[in-house]
């Protein structure tokens, strides 16, 4: 359970489209769920399940962008899954909000209504700091938020294997100096994989990767041109400043 001072913000992504409700500190939604959200292939009719969705961002942008739907958020914290589930309404989306942990056994999934084989798109921003070069946060929500053990990539995509139907996509965001784990978890299932790196300019190294794969998929890997977060001047580039708005999505979205 998160331990919530009680004090909230209401903040606004997708040029305004989408507001959500969230916590003033601890983990709080930002580019890396509108990145992870603008990067997921969905259409209409899809069942989409956003494992650790938090307040919901990115699950609720999808569904902004995607009208039609069928969303589901899958959280471990009751709190922030309750004002997923707010934020939900506030927004007009229908959704099912489940209080769960992603790597929780099949028959658990199951009784909440996540049957193997019966989502089209899962989309996931685990957390990604490394436990041994990351200090934690004594926070214990923003620890859980943040911080990967040496087995949470791993167990999170073999949820995903489980529910993922035949043909299903998963798209996920992790940290780039972690690929070599990346595709290690994706060599049992998946295939057809997309890559997108991810710079905060275009001097430095990768910050982030954005991955797509298909569960069965059997195309080869394709290695995407980078996305640059910051132009020379430190401000967000126009691709960059048009994906947040709401107003165009990254190549990982499109078939």
């Amino acid at each position: 359970m998160s331990e919530f001072c009680g004090e909230f913000t209401e903040d606004a992504f997708l040029g305004g489209r989408l507001r959500l409700r969230q916590p003033r500190s601890g983990h709080r939604a930002g580019h890396d769920a509108m990145l992870l959200a603008a990067a997921t292939l969905a259409r209409s009719g899809d069942r989409v399940v956003d494992f650790g969705a938090g307040v919901g961002a990115a699950g609720l942008a999808v569904a902004t962008r995607v009208a039609g739907v069928e969303l589901v958020l899958v959280e471990i914290d009751s709190e922030l899954a309750a004002l997923a589930r707010g934020n939900a309404a506030a927004n007009a989306i229908a959704t099912d909000v489940v209080v769960l942990d992603v790597t929780s056994a099949a028959d658990t999934f199951a009784a909440a209504g996540l049957s193997p084989d019966s989502a089209d798109v899962v989309l996931m921003n685990p957390p990604f700091n490394d436990s041994v070069r990351h200090r934690a946060s004594p926070d214990r929500a923003r620890k859980i938020a943040h911080v990967a053990t040496s087995t949470t990539l791993q167990g999170w995509i073999h949820t995903s294997r489980r529910i993922l139907k035949s043909g299903g996509v998963l798209s996920l965001i992790w940290r780039a100096d972690g690929l070599a784990e990346v595709l290690a978890a994706l060599d049992r299932g998946f295939g057809s994989l997309d890559i997108l790196p991810v710079h905060g300019d275009a001097a430095t190294p990768a910050i982030r990767l954005l991955v797509r794969a298909r569960k069965g998929g059997k195309a080869p890997t394709r290695l995407h041109a980078a996305l640059t977060l910051n132009d020379p001047s430190s401000m967000p580039n126009k691709q960059v400043q048009e994906v947040l708005a709401g107003k165009a999505v990254l190549p990982l979205a499109l078939p």
